[in-house]
């Protein structure tokens, strides 16, 4: 898992400006071990993140979910 250190809500808009679908999801299994977390270094505030692909290895999304 990678930690970024940068403002949660402008890292979201730009996911989802490369993205077509970024979906807040906050039961997923994908965000169990999640493929990274931003951290706002001011607020201390944390969003997971995991890129979702089929089985086949076909990209299908983005899921995020705010951490306590």
């Amino acid at each position: 898992m990678v930690v970024i250190k940068k403002n949660p809500e402008i890292f979201l808009k730009e996911l989802k400006r490369h993205y077509d679908v970024v979906m807040r999801i906050p039961s997923s299994e994908y965000l169990k071990k999640p493929d990274f977390v931003i951290v706002d270094p001011k607020s201390g505030k944390k969003i997971k993140v995991s890129f979702v692909t089929m089985d086949d290895g076909q990209f299908a999304g983005v899921v995020y979910d705010e951490t306590s």
